[in-house]
């Protein structure tokens, strides 16, 4: 039991330290002159290169975390894995979109309007929304290759590693500061 845990507990580890450098890195103003304009460019590909390093990390955590859990047989290995492939570059791709409003809310912060905030949230809403169909569509197809039982352990398994990514991100963003005449 301790060693199933032990996995969790370092991507917690490592989401606790990369979270919050990647948000203040991606927070900070932009610059005012061509050399620090281009400073902050190769900044940004370094943020970029980083949180993509992470999200790999995160994947790869994620799926020896099922496998350790799911302890499928080898006949059922060969089904599932390719369904979860599927599944993980489809996740991939909605993170993108999280990632990308997660930015935007970090360049926009300091001068947030009510409409900002309200596409900002839309967003975020819409994305919950997307991974919540996601990992339904793909219950149903692990279920039809491997049976309800062990589809539903994947669902489990990956719905509590999601939630605890987006406790981790969550408690890493500042919340959205009041303004007087944001309108």
């Amino acid at each position: 039991m301790i060693k199933q845990r032990m996995p969790l507990f370092c991507l917690l580890l490592i989401l606790a330290a990369v979270c919050p450098s990647a948000i203040a890195q991606a927070k900070k103003t932009p610059a005012a002159t061509t050399g620090a304009a281009q400073t902050n460019s190769t900044e940004q590909q370094n943020i970029n290169a980083y949180i993509e390093l992470l999200r790999s990390d995160i994947r790869q955590d994620k799926a020896e975390m099922l496998g350790a859990v799911l302890e499928l047989s080898a006949a059922d290995a060969a089904k599932f894995w390719p369904i979860y492939a599927d599944y993980d570059a489809e996740l991939a791709k909605l993170g993108k979109q999280r990632v990308d409003n997660i930015k935007e809310y970090a360049r926009t912060y300091d001068d947030m309007t009510d409409a900002k905030a309200d596409e900002l949230i839309t967003n975020a809403m819409n994305y919950q929304k997307d991974r919540a169909e996601l990992l339904t569509k793909y219950y149903g197809l692990v279920k039809q290759s491997i049976g309800a039982i062990q589809a539903a352990r994947f669902v489990q398994v990956e719905h509590q590693l999601l939630l605890i990514i987006d406790l981790k991100l969550a408690s890493s963003l500042p919340l959205v500061s009041p303004s007087e005449g944001a309108n």
